[in-house]
């Protein structure tokens, strides 16, 4: 993560980050230093792993993450959870997620209620500091990537995380095959 130029520990940026991440790192109880978890600044308008990659160059696309919120329903009942997977891959909705929330029916969470659910930001949503009670599903190819970079809640701005860290969140589950290969 050394090409980008400017960054810092995340804990020092609390001020630039939606206020559940904040918090979350404030808070932080996860298996290593809080300061090892960084921030890099970057445009919101490459915010997307596309735009991101196609800037900074395809490096970076085998060490982006994305996390997702997905829906999973069971007669009137409507579980949020937050999925993290590789970029080159896509969650697995309709297979691994439906079956680890216990769903009829799982899709991806309507934007309105991914965003008024977590707090944060459309297209910059972060495993960290999503709602305690919501899943996380975890791939487990994410858990076993030295660093991996994904949103910090926000459109400005990324977090360099530890794999193992993002798997050590609270209520965090590693499961193999979330993410699917692309195509």
């Amino acid at each position: 993560m050394d090409a980008f130029e400017d960054h810092r520990p995340a804990i020092e940026c609390v001020a630039l980050l939606p206020e559940p991440v904040a918090a979350a790192l404030r808070d932080w109880q996860g298996p290593m230093d809080v300061q090892q978890l960084r921030y890099v600044d970057t445009d919101p308008a490459i915010a997307d792993t596309a735009l991101l990659v196609e800037h900074y160059g395809s490096w970076l696309l085998d060490l982006s993450a994305n996390c997702v919120v997905v829906a999973g329903k069971r007669g009137d009942n409507v579980t949020l959870a937050g999925c993290v997977v590789l970029s080159t891959t896509r969650v697995d909705v309709n297979g691994v997620v439906r079956r680890e929330l216990g769903a009829r029916k799982a899709s991806f969470a309507p934007m309105d209620t991914a965003i008024g659910g977590s707090g944060m930001e459309y297209g910059g949503i972060t495993p960290i500091g999503l709602p305690a009670d919501w899943p996380l599903l975890v791939d487990a190819a994410v858990a076993d990537t030295p660093y991996v970079l994904i949103g910090s809640g926000a459109r400005r701005g990324k977090l360099i995380v530890p794999g193992k860290a993002l798997a050590a969140l609270p209520g965090a589950r590693v499961l193999e095959g979330l993410g699917r290969a692309a195509g």
